[in-house]
């Protein structure tokens, strides 16, 4: 229903009420019929289910089924040390990843407690709960308003509405009826729920309430949201299929081979299965790459970007869009004097090379000086400083105009005789003030109403006949670099006058000027813009501020394609096919409501984009929870963005984002890195068991010494690849295709090589000194510090995917250095310690046994390197 389109007599006919109200009785029965006015919840995840969720994996079912089989088998040593690496597996998982709390709940606590009715011939205060359509309500200042309404008197309301449309400064609300249709922000004789009354009264009545208000809107399309899957967890998924395709393909294979060519028993068949499908799993690769992800949000955090959930993190390395909110994003939502436009002059206040000429002018400028004297004597606000931090006390505009007239350092006598406040029905506001023994009437208001009142003006410190026709001009010029402009003007009176009335101002008031007043872009957000533009992400306004507002200041930060900007009404036009073509097109749109929002976002991922959306507004957590990474504003979002989010801005910078774009991008790298050093390890082990069962030899190692390999040698290393910086040229690249397999077709080549290189050189090993006569646990130890040196040196070699791996940046990962120490310690003990050689079924080997391993590692450094040096020189490989 359009309320705002209806007249006084059909609105009460179809909310069947009138301006006494509902009677007790009435209201009864209408609340048991509608329902309470309160938001319904959403179903929250236990603790329990977030802790489970960690186990849904094919690899980790696939080791829980080695378990179960290992205790089948009698072998319960073996079956705890895998279930045990399963559960550290989990618990890295649950313990780093940061807990998303639920933003309906958020929403609820925004519904005003109380509410002031007329029941019964007489004021009422009611639980707000207890509203039904057809209530009539009062309203003052400070009250939050309780339910969606339609004005039906309204004394000097002006409504902070920020949080539900975006708009960057307070509404000056109205009871005229609204014969057109109108965008929310537009609608200016209702008022929303959860929405601010910063000044006046009203009365009203009740039109919607609950889920039906636009708040509850909002909190419906949060609840229709589904959380979508970061790039990284679906591109694990994928890499996770297919390592278990492999190994079930292998197990089968020798399955069928040792039945036909094998005499093997059921369970040593079993135990070489479980043996297989240990060793080339990676079990250390989920606690990896959880530690990797969560260095990232560490470091993010230090940066000033909170990430709730983890894989975000790598979800910003291959963000393509970012969707900005304007008010408090892109811009300081301070409202700020840009322009003072005089006859003669045109001065702008932000460049700081005029600014000192400004202030010297003052004294000699009469046209200056007045306009000075009217933003400080005809205004109604005041800024106070609590903390450090800046407050103003009443109307956002007039501290603009407060902070600006300070600047000027005028001095003067002052003493205000009698005002007229601002009243929407005017559009103006008026004060009589003595100013050095002299007194003034200063006016200030709308330019539309000002311009029919004025009959005289400033021109060159003389007072001539007014010419309209330029003013406007200057209006229209200003109006579209998105500037809220505001005329002053003044006349002198006798010293007698005492007070001040509508009709003292209806003739020879002299126009000085125009303020142009608009909310700044953020220098640093004009900085960020920039470098997103050089990093290929293409960055879009979404508002739902006036389409010129919108559109200079994505002229001012740089922003692409702002002359064909959309508002909402042209986005309700556009089918979802339509929409999908112009979002790619298209940079700016004004004028939105939540559901543009969400329907934008959604337009952009239908052309298989990684879209970012920011805000800090209710209206955008809808969007920010359907986008692929959301991020919400710490300072002055509200706690329905932020939980909605999946990051959140503590100092509220966009520039911000940039610096986690960057982390992010760092982060997929090594996570890169990190399965490439991980998989060929894995593999090799793999390969020395299948290799085994079809030469019909024993196995080289045992599963619990696989498991050594697998879970501490590869962490251990991995955990250096984590702390690799991103290159230089990082920031220059256009983001990855998010479709792009994590393994690529080098991928999979550098996997079978390095694999059948690192057990190759195994079995060359082990040959050898079985031919000497070795011991098993000599050849099995001597095995295990040849593949471990064999990682050390392959795991420098991953430090650069494709460029030769030893560059200056290996100084400065100090994180490398310490692992390799903390796994030299860690070999010494498999070595040398007898409670280690119990648990492991290891031995004291020679320095000739250490040596022959370290040259295998060596080789397997060298070959890699060459192997690299014909890649780039010869196929130029993505990577």
């Amino acid at each position: 229903m359009e309320w705002y389109r209806l007249t006084k007599e059909e609105l009460f006919s179809n909310l069947e009420s009138d301006e006494d109200g509902l009677d007790a009785i009435s209201r009864q029965e209408r609340l048991a019929k509608e329902g309470p006015n309160e938001l319904s919840q959403g179903e929250e995840i236990s603790e329990i289910r977030k802790f489970l969720s960690h186990f849904n994996d094919l690899l980790v079912y696939a080791l829980i089924v080695s378990a179960a089989l290992k205790g089948f088998i009698g072998d319960f040593i073996d079956m705890a040390i895998i279930l045990f690496v399963v559960l550290v597996n989990a618990l890295i998982g649950y313990i780093q990843e940061a807990k998303a709390t639920d933003s309906l709940n958020s929403l609820s606590n925004m519904m005003s407690a109380n509410a002031v009715i007329w029941t019964g011939n007489e004021k009422v205060t009611v639980d707000a709960t207890s509203l039904v359509k057809g209530d009539i309500v009062f309203l003052k200042p400070g009250d939050i308003i309780p339910a969606d309404l339609r004005l039906l008197d309204a004394y000097n309301l002006v409504v902070e509405e920020a949080i539900l449309t975006g708009e960057s400064t307070p509404v000056n609300k109205s009871t005229d009826i609204i014969e057109s249709e109108a965008d929310l922000g537009d609608r200016l004789n209702m008022v929303f729920s959860g929405t601010l009354v910063n000044a006046g009264s009203a009365k009203a009545v009740v039109v919607e309430t609950g889920d039906r208000t636009e708040i509850g809107k909002i909190s419906e399309h949060l609840k229709s949201v589904e959380d979508s899957e970061t790039p990284l967890i679906t591109k694990m998924k994928l890499m996770n299929k297919q390592i278990f395709a492999v190994v079930a393909g292998l197990i089968v294979f020798l399955v069928i081979f040792s039945f036909f060519y094998r005499d093997m028993t059921g369970d040593e068949l079993l135990s070489a299965m479980i043996a297989l499908a240990v060793s080339a799993i990676p079990e250390g690769l989920p606690a990896v790459l959880s530690i990797i992800l969560s260095v990232g949000v560490t470091r993010m955090a230090r940066q000033n970007a909170i990430i709730k959930k983890m894989p975000a993190v790598e979800t910003l390395g291959s963000m393509e869009v970012i969707c900005s909110d304007k008010t408090g994003t892109l811009t300081k939502n301070e409202m700020s004097v840009v322009a003072v436009i005089t006859a003669d002059d045109l001065f702008d206040t932000t460049d700081p090379n005029e600014h000192d000429n400004q202030i010297n002018q003052t004294s000699s400028n009469q046209t200056l000086t007045k306009m000075v004297e009217t933003a400080l004597y005809c205004n109604d606000t005041k800024i106070t400083y609590k903390g450090g931090v800046r407050e103003i006390i009443g109307n956002p505009t007039e501290g603009a105009l407060l902070d600006w007239a300070n600047q000027m350092v005028l001095i003067e006598n002052v003493k205000e005789i009698s005002k007229l406040p601002f009243d929407s029905a005017y559009k103006y506001m008026a004060t009589l003030v003595d100013v050095e023994d002299k007194r003034y009437i200063y006016l200030k208001g709308a330019p539309d109403v000002l311009l029919d009142l004025v009959e005289k003006e400033v021109s060159h410190n003389q007072v001539k006949v007014f010419d309209e026709s330029p003013w406007n001009e200057k209006i229209a010029t200003n109006a579209k670099l998105g500037q809220r402009l505001l005329a002053a003007a003044y006349k002198e009176v006798s010293n007698t006058k005492e007070t001040l009335t509508h009709e003292d101002i209806s003739s020879d008031m002299i126009l000085v000027g125009l303020f142009g007043i608009i909310d700044p872009p953020k220098k640093e957000a004009i900085e960020a813009v920039r470098v997103s533009r050089q990093a290929g992400i293409s960055v879009k306004m979404i508002t739902g501020d006036h389409k010129d507002t919108a559109t200079a200041i994505a002229k001012d930060i740089g922003i692409e394609n702002y002359a064909d900007a959309l508002v909402g009404k042209d986005i309700e036009a556009l089918s979802d096919e339509e929409l999908e073509k112009v979002v790619m097109s298209t940079d700016v749109y004004a004028r939105t409501t939540p559901e543009h929002k969400l329907r934008l976002v959604e337009a952009i991922q239908r052309n298989g984009l990684i879209v970012g959306m920011t805000g800090d507004g209710v209206n955008d957590a809808p969007a920010l929870k359907q986008a692929d990474i959301g991020i919400a504003m710490g300072i002055k979002g509200t706690e329905v963005t932020k939980d909605a989010a999946d990051m959140v801005l503590s100092d509220d910078n966009f520039a911000t984002i940039t610096s986690a774009v960057k982390e992010g991008r760092r982060v997929y790298e090594n996570l890169k890195k990190t399965i490439y050093f991980s998989l060929p390890t894995a593999f090799a082990q793999g390969l020395l068991v299948v290799v085994s069962m079809l030469a019909d030899r024993p196995l080289p190692l045992s599963s619990v010494q696989i498991l050594w390999l697998n879970m501490v040698t590869t962490i251990t290393l991995s955990f250096a690849l984590g702390f690799e910086p991103l290159d230089e040229k990082g920031m220059t690249r256009p983001p990855r295709d998010p479709k792009e397999n994590i393994l690529s077709s080098y991928a999979i080549f550098r996997t079978v090589y390095v694999s059948l290189l690192l057990a190759g050189l195994g079995f060359l090993v082990n040959s050898f000194l079985g031919s000497k006569g070795a011991s098993i646990p000599i050849m099995q130890t001597t095995l295990i510090t040849t593949l471990v040196f064999g990682q050390v040196f392959y795991m420098i070699n991953c430090r650069e995917i494709i460029r030769f791996s030893i560059t200056k940046t290996i100084l400065s990962n100090k994180v490398l250095w310490y692992s390799l120490a903390i796994l030299a310690i860690l070999q010494l003990l498999v070595t040398y310690a007898p409670f280690m050689h119990v648990a492991l079924g290891t031995t004291v080997i020679t320095g000739q046994h250490i040596g022959i391993s370290v040259l295998a590692g060596l080789a397997v450094f060298i070959i890699v390197e060459i192997e690299k040096t014909i890649t780039r020189t010869f196929f130029k490989p993505k990577n």
